[in-house]
């Protein structure tokens, strides 16, 4: 396994428990009313930025456990690339999705949530693409 093929993963996992753990938040939050009043800041940002310590963290550790070598070669940067745009495409449409909402005046909570949704549903595709590559082989 390369280096860009476990930080493939690691990310993977590390965004899905963080933004599962946002949800049930929310919904916990929520307690039987409307999931717009639910003060979602706060957590919104702590899952962001805890999930991305948290791969920062594991890349580390992992590291020291079982290093693996940093060099790249092609196929990485074609694989790499691959899955980025492949991601990318959904941060866009997660950007267009927000911008249509707040120009019909959409609840912030709704709006944010779509980006956050975006930036997950990105890197969820991006990272299974890249993995996937890794697997399966480029085409």
């Amino acid at each position: 396994m390369t280096l860009q093929e476990r930080r493939s993963w690691t990310f993977l996992v590390v965004v899905v428990v963080a933004y599962v753990g946002y949800v049930i938040w929310v919904i916990r939050a929520a307690d039987g009313g409307p999931i717009a009043d639910v003060a979602y800041q706060k957590p919104l940002l702590i899952s962001m930025g805890a999930s991305m310590l948290a791969a920062i963290v594991i890349e580390i550790l992992l590291a020291i456990i079982k290093p693996v070598s940093t060099r790249k070669d092609m196929r990485d940067e074609e694989i790499g690339r691959l899955g980025d745009y492949t991601g990318y495409s959904f941060v866009v449409i997660g950007g267009i999705a927000a911008l249509l909402m707040s120009m019909a005046e959409w609840d912030w909570f709704w709006i944010s949530n779509t980006i956050y949704l975006g930036f997950v549903i990105s890197a969820v595709l991006g990272s299974l693409t890249k993995a996937a590559l890794y697997i399966k082989g480029m085409p």
